[in-house]
């Protein structure tokens, strides 16, 4: 059946503008929005700081103090700057499950079971090819991590496409499920008789981990990291199936006047965004951990969801933010020890950054500064 009138109308508004995507450029620097969406990110870290500043001191500690043990923990020597990196490798894929799938206006957080669901299935398959040499391992534990995180998030969007179910609910809920998947695992089928304490997979052997860049601590994650927030920025910006996320994002009814698949459009995209921290989940096991354990769930899943929102759903921008972020959460230690403050405080300041990104969103269009100029 043809649409007619208005329905007509939107459709073949819509078409023409998907047909000419390619081809348009700004007339103008849209330069006002641009400003805008670095001022005010910058102002919830202001506001964020003096927030946590009022916390600490209420807890009997010097606020510029510790500040300068933050810093001091992230970013004052080469041996912090290499934890600081090692910690945002995991960091930037983890953001991308969330940013990703906004650009699609769904908020995903599924982040941390995906992790944990890439890195358990990455561990099986790598100790199923430990004859292969290390390349192959890592190849195949990295196509079955991110495969299995994809799997894990597309879930999510086939319930809300075609059940009709929240998205972020049920990608909370699938969390618990992999943590609970992951449990299992290593106290039965998987488990080394030999991990008492702590049980775990079966170890992936030394020589097939990976192996860290010459005398530091940074290791294939990070490049991983980066490598994947390059390529999901030109993905999203720079073809046509990253406008057709942007569409479908701007106006579902109207995508699917224009012609768009949204099933099969949603579905894809989760993959995608799934895959990144199933990938990351595997590195934590070929990098850093060397076998499946409780470690696994270490909160950069949930963590991720923070730098998604601090970068505005930018993924060159995650990297950034990702970096900051891990900053922080190797600057933990240092006020336990110099200010006697719990580990925990970092997780305080985390969640003031968090609610002041969510106050935030209201700000955006409402200064007119930040308006654009009517042609």
């Amino acid at each position: 059946m043809e649409p007619n009138g208005a329905e007509g109308d939107a459709a073949h508004l819509a078409s023409v503008a998907l047909a000419e995507a390619p081809a348009r450029r700004f007339s103008g620097i849209r330069w006002r929005s641009k400003l805008e969406s670095v001022v005010i990110p910058l102002g919830v870290i202001i506001v964020s700081m003096i927030l946590f500043g009022i916390f600490v001191a209420w807890q009997g500690a010097e606020p510029l103090a510790v500040f300068a043990s933050i810093k001091k923990g992230a970013f004052g020597s080469w041996f912090s700057f290499q934890n600081t990196l090692v910690r945002a490798a995991p960091l930037m894929l983890c953001a991308l499950c969330t940013a990703i799938p906004l650009r699609l206006g769904l908020v995903v957080i599924g982040n941390e079971g995906a992790l944990v669901i890439g890195g358990l299935c990455a561990t099986a398959a790598g100790l199923q090819c430990q004859d292969a040499s290390a390349s192959t391992v890592h190849i195949v534990m990295a196509a079955t991590g991110m495969f299995a995180g994809g799997l894990w998030i597309m879930i999510v969007g086939a319930l809300k496409q075609y059940r009709g179910v929240n998205e972020t609910i049920s990608s909370l809920l699938l969390n618990y499920v992999a943590i609970a998947v992951l449990n299992q695992a290593v106290n039965s089928w998987m488990k080394d008789p030999d991990s008492l304490n702590k049980p775990s997979s079966f170890p992936i052997p030394d020589e097939k981990m990976f192996q860290p860049f010459g005398d530091t601590q940074i290791h294939w994650g990070l490049v991983f990291g980066i490598i994947y927030c390059l390529c999901a920025w030109f993905l999203i910006q720079k073809t046509t199936f990253g406008f057709q996320i942007r569409t479908v994002g701007a106006n579902v009814r109207a995508a699917r006047l224009a012609g768009l698949a949204v099933g099969p459009l949603t579905l894809l995209t989760c993959f995608i965004a799934g895959a990144a921290p199933g990938l990351a989940g595997m590195v934590e096991v070929a990098a850093v951990q060397g076998r499946a354990n409780e470690s696994l769930n270490a909160w950069y899943g949930y963590s991720g969801i923070l730098v998604a929102f601090l970068a505005r759903q930018n993924a060159l921008a995650c990297i950034f933010m990702s970096v900051l972020l891990g900053g922080l959460l190797a600057s933990g230690g240092i006020l336990q020890r110099a200010h006697h403050l719990p580990d925990a405080t970092i997780v305080v300041f985390q969640g003031i950054v968090f609610l002041t990104i969510l106050y935030s969103e209201s700000l955006y269009g409402r200064f007119k500064f930040f308006q654009e100029a009517r042609e």
